[in-house]
C-alpha cells in the first residue's frame, strides 16, 4: 500500500546574503536563482553603514568584487552601492515616481523611437512603459544583461516579449489591481446612462431639439443584473448594482460560492444568466474559450430587450452579430468602452448605431486610478531590483538547467492535466479545492514540486483567465481566485531515478461533464505519467487508459463490444480528422469501456455530433490541449 505525506506549499524564502553554502539548499534554492544570487565562497566584507542605502541590493553589489573577496578571507573591502538607474519611457503619476526617486536614479525620457531606446537601454537597471513602447527582443538584446525589471504601469503585457524576457534574465511585473473601482464604476455609469438615455438626450438637446417623449428610460430597481465574470471589478460591479436595488446573479466557473453569497450574489450557469437577466455586464478576460463568446447564438438566448454593457475587452463581442440583435430589438441597447479593434474605424456601425452608448476605453481613466497605478507598479519595480518574488511577476523566473532537464517533461505533462481536469468540470458551482498526488519512489524531500504545482495551476487557470500564471505567482494567484490546492506524495515501488513515477489530480465538489471520470468517493481524477519523454494519460475515473497527450482528446463511453473503435475511427476519417492514439480501457468483458482517441485537428460539431449518435456510446466529450 502506497504511503503518502503532506508538505506545506512554500519553504521559508531564502536569505539574501550566506556565508556558507547550505547543505540542504539543492533545487529549492536553485529555482530561485534568477531573483538570488548568492556566493558559494565565504565573504568578507567591511560596510560602512550610512555607505548603504536604504534600498540597497547587496547581492547586486557584491558581484561586482567576489572574484577579488572570494579567493582571500584575509582581504576586506569598503565601497558604496550605486543607486540603480530606471528609465521611465511613458508617463508615470508623480506619486509614482517619488517612490522610485527615494530607490534610485529616475530617467524620464518620453517619446523615444525605438532606436533612442535601444541607445539608452544598456545604461538601465529597470524600464518603466504603459502600452505605446515595444519591449521587444531587440530591447533585451541591447540592453547587455543589465536590465533586471520591466514594469507595466497597467494589466496588459502585449507590449513585452515575455519570452525573450525571459531568456535574458529580466523579470516583467504589471500593476493588476489599482484600476479596479475606476472600472466599476465607469460600468455603473454606462449602465445608469444607458438605461436613461443620458447621452442621447444630451445630443438631442445640444440640436436645439427638446425630445422628452423620446428618450423615456427604463428603471434599475427590481431589475435583474447578470454580471458575467465574479472577479475583482465584476465583484465591485455587482456591490454596487445591489445598492441600486438590483437584483444581482452571476456566472463564474472559479468565483467561490460562499464569497459571492457574502456579496448577496447567486452564482448561476451561463445559459441560466443569459437568458434571466435584463441587464448584462460583461467582466471577462479575453481568452480563446471567450473570442467572440456573445455571438448569434448566444444573444438568440437572452431575454428579448436585453441591454448590455461591456468595459472588459472587445473580443468577447462578435460585433456583427451584436448589430444584427440591436437591429432585431433583441438587445435594446449596449454601452461599450471597448472594441475588437482601437480605436474602432470612423465608419464602425457599432460606434454609429443609435441604441449604443460607445466611450473610449475610459475604465481606468479617472486620476485617482492613474496615480494609483503609477503607486502600484512603482512598488513592485523597487521590490523586484531588491530581489524579491512579486505577485505580479508575470513571466517565469530561470530554472537552473539540472533541474529544468530533469523536470522539462513533467512540467508538460503537469499542465496538461491542468487543463483536460478543468475542461471536465461542469456547473457553476465553481472549483474550490484541488488535489495532488505525485507517486514517487524518492524520498519527499527530495521532490521540490513547486514548479509542477505552478504548471498544474497555469493549466487550471489560465484557459479562462488573463492571468499569466508561473512559479512566482502560481499560489498567490490561486488563493486569489479561492483554489486550494493540496499536495500529496505516494511512495511507490518504482525506479528513484526519475523525479516522477505519476502526478493524479483530483478535483471535489463540482459536477463533471464526463461522468466517467468521477471515482467512487464522487471526484474528478486524472492520472498521468511521461512515456519516453512523452505525457500520457493512464487513468480516467476509475478507467485505465493508455494515450499520448498530443493534439487533443475525444473520451467516450461506450459498452465494450466489437466494431465501435472502427466506427468512430471512420466518422473521423471522413472529415480528415487524423488519429494518432487510441487506447480502450474497461472494467470486465463486454461491460463497460472507456476510449481515448488522440486526433490532430479540432472535429468540427456535425463529426461530434456522429460520434455522439453511435448507438453503444453512452458519453463523450472532446478536450483541447
Amino acid at each position: 500500500m502506497a504511503a503518502s505525506s503532506t508538505k506545506p506549499i512554500f519553504s521559508s524564502p531564502l536569505k539574501t546574503i550566506s556565508s556558507s553554502p547550505s547543505p540542504h539548499s539543492s533545487s529549492k534554492s536553485s529555482l530561485l536563482s534568477f531573483l538570488h544570487n548568492t556566493s558559494t565562497a565565504p565573504i568578507y566584507l567591511k560596510l560602512s553603514q550610512s555607505q548603504i542605502p536604504r534600498h540597497s541590493n547587496p547581492p547586486s553589489a557584491i558581484r561586482s568584487v567576489l572574484e577579488t573577496v572570494a579567493d582571500s578571507p584575509s582581504k576586506s573591502v569598503s565601497f558604496s552601492f550605486p543607486k540603480p538607474t530606471i528609465l521611465v519611457s511613458e508617463k508615470l503619476g508623480e506619486a509614482g515616481l517619488e517612490v522610485l526617486r527615494q530607490f534610485g536614479k529616475v530617467d524620464c525620457a518620453y517619446d523615444l523611437s525605438a532606436e533612442e531606446l535601444r541607445s539608452k537601454i544598456s545604461s538601465c537597471d529597470a524600464l518603466i512603459v504603459r502600452s505605446g513602447t515595444k519591449v521587444n527582443r531587440e530591447v533585451f538584446e541591447a540592453a547587455k544583461g543589465r536590465l533586471k525589471v520591466v514594469g507595466r504601469a497597467g494589466v496588459g503585457i502585449d507590449n513585452v516579449d515575455l519570452q525573450s524576457a525571459t531568456e535574458f534574465g529580466c523579470l516583467v511585473v504589471n500593476a493588476p489591481t489599482a484600476n479596479t473601482v475606476a472600472a466599476a464604476e465607469h460600468a455603473i455609469a454606462l449602465l445608469a446612462a444607458m438605461a436613461r438615455n443620458v447621452a442621447q438626450a444630451d445630443a438631442s438637446l445640444k440640436a436645439g431639439k427638446w425630445q422628452r417623449n423620446k428618450y423615456v428610460g427604463v428603471s434599475l430597481v427590481g431589475k435583474t443584473l447578470a454580471v458575467m465574470g465574479f472577479g475583482k471589478v465584476g465583484s465591485e460591479v455587482a456591490r454596487r448594482a445591489k445598492g441600486l436595488g438590483m437584483h444581482v446573479i452571476s456566472h463564474d466557473p472559479y468565483a467561490p460560492a460562499d464569497r459571492a453569497r457574502a456579496a448577496g450574489v447567486e452564482l448561476v450557469s451561463f445559459d441560466q444568466a443569459i437568458s434571466t437577466a435584463d441587464f448584462v455586464s460583461l467582466h471577462m478576460p479575453l481568452t480563446p474559450s471567450t473570442s467572440k463568446l456573445f455571438n448569434d447564438d448566444t444573444f438568440a438566448k437572452m431575454k428579448k430587450g436585453v441591454r448590455i454593457v461591456n468595459v472588459a475587452r472587445g473580443g468577447v463581442i462578435d460585433e456583427d452579430a451584436l448589430v444584427r440583435a440591436l437591429d432585431a430589438g433583441v438587445v435594446a441597447q449596449a454601452a461599450l468602452d471597448v472594441f475588437t479593434e482601437e480605436p474602432p474605424p470612423k465608419d464602425n456601425k457599432l460606434v454609429q448605431h443609435v441604441n449604443v452608448i460607445a466611450t473610449p476605453h475610459l475604465g481606468a481613466s479617472t486620476k485617482e486610478a492613474q496615480e494609483g497605478v503609477a503607486i502600484e507598479i512603482a512598488e513592485a519595480v523597487v521590490g523586484a531590483l531588491n530581489g524579491e518574488l512579486s505577485a505580479t511577476a508575470v513571466n517565469a523566473p530561470m530554472v537552473p538547467p539540472k533541474v529544468l532537464s530533469e523536470l522539462t517533461p513533467y512540467v508538460a505533462l503537469a499542465e496538461k492535466l491542468g487543463k483536460l481536469a478543468v475542461q471536465l468540470v461542469s456547473g457553476g458551482s465553481g472549483i474550490k479545492s484541488v488535489k495532488v498526488v505525485y507517486k514517487t519512489a524518492r524520498d519527499p524531500d527530495d521532490l521540490d514540486t513547486r514548479l509542477l504545482r505552478a504548471m498544474i495551476t497555469k493549466g487550471i487557470i489560465e484557459p479562462i483567465s488573463t492571468s499569466i500564471i508561473n512559479l512566482v505567482n502560481a499560489d498567490f494567484i490561486a488563493k486569489q481566485k479561492g483554489l486550494r490546492i493540496s499536495e500529496e506524495r505516494a511512495v511507490v515501488d518504482s525506479s528513484p531515478e526519475f523525479p516522477v513515477d505519476s502526478i493524479q489530480i483530483q478535483i471535489s465538489g463540482v459536477d463533471s461533464k464526463f461522468a466517467s471520470s468521477v471515482t467512487d468517493n464522487g471526484d474528478i481524477s486524472i492520472e498521468g505519467k511521461v512515456k519516453y519523454g512523452v505525457p500520457h494519460l493512464r487513468c480516467v475515473g476509475n478507467f485505465g487508459v493508455d494515450v499520448s497527450l498530443e493534439g487533443n482528446l475525444i473520451l467516450c463511453r461506450q459498452v465494450d463490444q466489437p466494431g465501435i473503435v472502427g466506427r468512430v475511427g471512420n466518422i473521423l476519417a471522413e472529415q480528415n480528422v487524423n488519429v494518432n492514439f487510441m487506447s480502450v480501457g474497461r472494467t470486465a468483458q463486454r461491460k463497460k469501456a472507456i476510449m481515448a482517441i488522440g486526433v490532430d485537428e479540432e472535429p468540427n460539431k456535425d463529426t461530434l455530433k456522429n460520434i455522439g449518435e453511435v448507438p453503444s456510446i453512452e458519453e463523450f466529450v472532446f478536450l483541447e490541449l
